[in-house]
């Protein structure tokens, strides 16, 4: 029997479920979008829902017609619309601008798997009729949920190395992991920027995610990443900001209240999940023949941290903080006025000391090192 696990933003999601309005769930392809409708359906009765699906001719031509006879016809006698990879419908945010405003008490959920797409269709149309919720790969805090501390510490090797798609829990073997891996990169990975018309190298794309893969936790600089590529700059930073916008890397800048000698140009990319990218360079080897666990450390506590303020509402800005004479920390999170900065260390006997500079600058935030010894307390 296919394993399911409950997902951290059900109750929200349950609640945002609300009449003459628009629930988008965002996330990227495989995380478990569908699945978690699938498992809201089951308990609600199947004559009150109708489901579409945005990458079949059938449903779309469902919608064409823009009209409200239409679509009174449609929905009659339904209280739920279900429309699953939403960006694939043409006129999509004209579509539910209609719906939203002129059918009753209907209510609607769409998923996408790309913001890119959902963002310029729903946009302007769905103005104060929508709520977004975004999905990512299982979270620590979900897995939790169902594991002792003692499983949690033992798994932590296989979630450095293969991440939280939710498909691999129905995996015990390593191998099949890596295979479903490498399935979705070929399959599902880029499915949407590949479909977007001003790609013109597809293949640079992944030579692109190479190269970040062995730059985590270092200023990428946009020049060299375009030269290696023999792109432009400007298309490259178009490039870094479609994987953004498909959830496959995300971006965290760096942080300055005007210090003189701080770096605030650059960026630091960072992947939603180790898997997705240790199956682009190819290495799932165990972590004591790897010379890169300082870079999938910090990888996993990035998006771990990520999911965490995602699913428990935190609002805050996340930067990293570097100055030219190389003190550096690796993450630094604003709440208001108070900052709070963060080393991370796979080695817990290895000694760090707050940087000076910073101590200097900003006497009155706060720090800690993450290491294997704490680390759960600051993803879950």
């Amino acid at each position: 029997m296919k394993k399911y696990l409950k997902r951290a933003v059900i109750q929200d999601f349950k609640k945002k479920i609300i009449a003459n309005k628009v629930l988008i769930l965002l996330g990227a392809r495989r995380v478990g979008k569908t699945e978690l409708i699938k498992n809201y359906l089951k308990e609600i009765p199947s004559e009150s829902y109708l489901k579409l699906n945005g990458e079949d001719i059938n449903d779309i031509n469902l919608l064409r017609e823009r009209s409200v006879n239409n679509y009174k016809r449609l929905l009659k006698g339904i209280d739920l619309l279900v429309i699953d990879e939403a960006q694939n419908v043409p006129e999509i945010g004209l579509i539910l601008k209609l719906i939203v405003d002129e059918i009753e008490g209907i209510k609607i959920i769409v998923t996408g798997s790309s913001m890119f797409d959902l963002s310029n269709k729903l946009g302007e149309p769905l103005v104060g009729r929508k709520n977004t919720i975004y999905l990512f790969p299982l979270a620590q805090i979900e897995f939790s949920e169902v594991e002792s501390y003692k499983q949690t510490i033992d798994n932590l090797e296989e979630r450095l190395l293969f991440g939280g798609y939710p498909e691999l829990i129905q995996y015990e073997n390593w191998e099949d992991k890596k295979e479903y891996l490498f399935e979705i990169i070929n399959s599902y990975l880029l499915k949407d920027i590949l479909v977007f018309e001003g790609i013109k190298h597809a293949d640079k794309i992944y030579d692109l995610l190479r190269l970040v893969s062995y730059q985590i936790g270092k200023e990428v600089s946009i020049q060299e990443l375009a030269n290696q590529l023999q792109l432009s700059k400007n298309t490259v930073s178009n490039y870094l900001d479609l994987l953004s916008k498909v959830f496959i890397l995300f971006k965290i800048e760096g942080f300055s209240r005007n210090l003189r000698k701080e770096i605030v140009k650059s960026s630091r990319w960072y992947f939603y999940d180790n898997g997705i990218r240790n199956a682009i360079i190819n290495n799932f080897n165990t972590l004591d023949s790897r010379n890169d666990i300082g870079d999938l450390w910090e990888n996993y506590l990035a998006y771990e941290r990520i999911k965490k303020q995602n699913y428990m509402k935190i609002k805050t800005n996340n930067y990293f903080w570097r100055t030219y004479d190389q003190q550096e920390l690796d993450w630094l999170e604003e709440i208001g006025d108070q900052l709070e900065g963060f080393e991370f260390k796979w080695n817990e006997n290895k000694k760090t000391k707050i940087p000076a500079a910073f101590t200097k600058g900003y006497p009155e935030a706060g720090f800690a090192i993450i290491n294997k010894t704490n680390y759960l307390d600051f993803i879950s």
